[in-house]
């Protein structure tokens, strides 16, 4: 069958339309990798954000529906060279990945560091505890005085920062302080608001706890979305200083004026020195009795 020139022209129209309809299908792979092209939505997981009874806490329903549908958990179709079982961590877009198959992977949203906190490098599951106990680091007890309290730890609980599970990163044996963990705040799932662990909704901790044992691996990506070349550690956040008492401010009295001098005494009221007192007479005989005896005429 052919087609005049006419009826080509006509029919581009329509040839157009089914490409873009095509592409519209495909999401680039590199840029979803990379955080520059929306999030696709795969397949989001249903009815896991229910009130869950663990162990002796009960932990209560998620409003699902104040959640963004990106950031519930989902399996997705992710782009990457790591072997199955890696975790991915994307700070920019607020995807955790667990790879799970050839391009294959379950996607979480999760909380990540607030500015001046963010980090990037590799890690790996060097702990893992339910409801661990959290014990704020001094620094952070410095920049936030009520934590105080929890010095020498505070009971876990569905309540305590770290929430109902907790993977311990390290890189090179050392432990930076990194944390995957559980929290109460769900709201916070999709933004910049920790102090540099990455949180998570509590039923979504726990099922990638469930599903990474210790070792597992951990790659942080750079701000950019990009995979680091070393660990890259937010700068030194400064002791917040002590604010010094203010100046006690005196004010200034005025001066004494001088006194006048006193007033002459009268001659009159003026005591007069006491006479001399009168030179005893030198004894020339021996006293008797303490007495010098009368001279005695010869």
């Amino acid at each position: 069958m052919t087609f005049s020139g006419t009826a080509r022209i006509k029919a581009l129209p329509v040839l157009l339309t089914c490409l873009l309809a095509l592409a519209g299908c495909v999401t680039d792979p590199t840029q979803v990798s990379v955080g520059t092209a929306a999030p696709p939505v795969g397949q989001v997981a249903t009815g896991v954000y229910g009130a869950v009874q663990d162990g002796n806490f009960l932990l209560p329903a998620v409003p699902v529906e104040k959640v963004p549908v990106e950031f519930q958990r989902q399996t997705v179709a992710y782009v990457t060279d790591q072997p199955t079982g890696t975790i991915i961590i994307n700070t920019q877009t607020k995807f955790l990945y667990l790879v799970t198959g050839k391009n294959k992977a379950i996607r979480y949203g999760i909380g990540v560091g607030r500015a001046g906190f963010e980090w990037s490098g590799e890690a790996i599951v060097s702990d893992r505890k339910p409801y661990p106990t959290w014990t704020p680091p001094a620094e952070m007890i410095a920049r936030k005085p009520e934590l105080a309290k929890w010095a020498k730890g505070q009971p876990g609980s569905p309540q305590n920062p770290l929430g109902a599970r907790a993977l311990y990163l390290t890189t090179n044996g050392v432990d930076y302080g990194y944390r995957i963990h559980g929290t109460p705040e769900w709201f916070t799932i999709g933004k910049n608001a920790s102090s540099g662990c990455i949180r998570m909704i509590h039923q979504d901790v726990i099922d990638l706890y469930n599903r990474v044992p210790l070792g597992t691996k951990v790659i942080v990506l750079t701000r950019d979305g990009k995979m680091p070349k070393g660990l890259t550690l937010p700068p030194h956040q400064p002791d917040k200083k002590k604010a010094e008492p203010a100046p006690i401010k005196v004010s200034a009295e005025p001066a004494m004026p001088a006194l006048p001098p006193p007033p002459a005494l009268d001659p009159e009221l003026v005591a007069a020195p006491p006479p001399p007192a009168a030179t005893a007479a030198t004894c020339k005989v021996p006293l008797v009795n303490g007495v010098c005896p009368p001279a005695t005429t010869p």
